[in-house]
């Protein structure tokens, strides 16, 4: 680990690679419908950041391991504070999806 890696933002291939490999996991895309449809990671749902905290939108076990991104990795963070102040214990910012080198899907 090099002086200045706690700047760098969240890996996300490295967060979908333990999205894959975590049972019961969920990958929450938190950007709008339109950039979703633009483009995502398979497998991943859309929950836009400004629905957080409407009915069903989440999964009701407040423990599910939930991996969160967005375009950046900034919505995401937010989102996940969110999701901490909704009661989630599980939560994780795997950063954006403008930096994911995997195969997306419209």
């Amino acid at each position: 680990m090099g002086f200045l890696d706690f700047l760098k933002g969240p890996d996300i291939d490295q967060g979908v690679k333990e999205f894959r490999e975590t049972p019961g996991a969920i990958l929450l895309d938190v950007r709008t419908p339109q950039e979703y449809g633009e483009g995502h990671i398979p497998g991943s749902v859309n929950v836009p950041l400004q629905s957080l905290g409407g009915p069903g939108a989440l999964p009701a076990a407040k423990d599910a391991p939930l991996f969160v991104h967005c375009h950046s990795g900034a919505r995401s963070r937010q989102a996940v504070g969110q999701l901490a102040r909704l009661g989630y214990t599980n939560v994780k910012n795997i950063g954006g999806i403008a930096a994911y080198t995997g195969k997306v899907e419209r």
